[in-house]
């Protein structure tokens, strides 16, 4: 029977450090920060970061390798929202001081709206950034810079779309809400992701490379 396949150290990597950003960018969601006339949630920043390593692995390892990554991707999402939900709902300690139980209580809880929301729109836009970045290569693109930066930016515009629909509409109007996280993440994917993707790419090809000399 033949032994599988070993993985690569860069995927080895690459696979942990998504996993982790899956995880946080929803806590760091609960904040939002000024970008000088901007306003956006904080969790757009290791929702880059999702879209770095999956363009990144697309790039070292192929578009089938970077979708599973991404379905994979699922599995600390919801295992991170289903933690959060028993953790809320377990009594505090009798010595835990009420105002850090309030604080935990308001940072950690979410409704299905926002959770159905972020769940929709990881996987969706995920699925659509490494289809465009390989799409892009096929068609001949050869600045890596360029075609993460189109991917990361039409991925975000969808991602922006189906969470705020999904998570807010009805509750109040989400026009001006949707078109200014859409500027922001579109304003945050054209200064960070080129720079990056080089970062990633980079540090995966290095790992590899010491990989085949050992």
């Amino acid at each position: 029977m033949d032994s599988p396949a070993p993985v690569s150290r860069s995927l080895f990597a690459l696979a942990i450090f998504y996993g982790g950003m899956v995880c946080i960018a929803g806590v760091l969601g609960n904040k939002q920060v000024a970008l000088g006339p901007l306003a956006v949630e904080a969790g757009i920043f290791a929702f880059l970061l999702l879209v770095v390593v999956s363009s990144a692995v697309a790039e070292l390892h192929g578009r089938g390798v970077a979708n599973r990554l991404v379905l994979i991707g699922f599995v600390p999402l919801l295992a991170s929202m289903a933690l959060s939900w028993i953790v809320v709902q377990l009594p505090p300690a009798a010595s835990m001081e009420p105002a850090r139980v309030e604080a935990f209580t308001l940072m950690m809880s979410s409704t299905w709206r926002i959770w159905a929301g972020g769940i929709a729109a990881y996987g969706l836009s995920q699925i659509l950034n490494v289809t465009l970045f390989d799409a892009l290569k096929r068609a001949g693109g050869r600045l890596l810079w360029l075609r993460a930066g189109v991917a990361s930016v039409l991925s975000q515009i969808l991602d922006t779309f189906i969470f705020v629909t999904v998570a807010f509409y009805g509750v109040f109007p989400i026009g001006q809400l949707i078109v200014g996280q859409m500027l922001a993440k579109v304003v945050l994917s054209i200064v960070l992701v080129p720079p990056l993707i080089y970062l990633f790419v980079g540090l995966g090809r290095r790992l590899d490379a010491t990989e085949v000399r050992a």
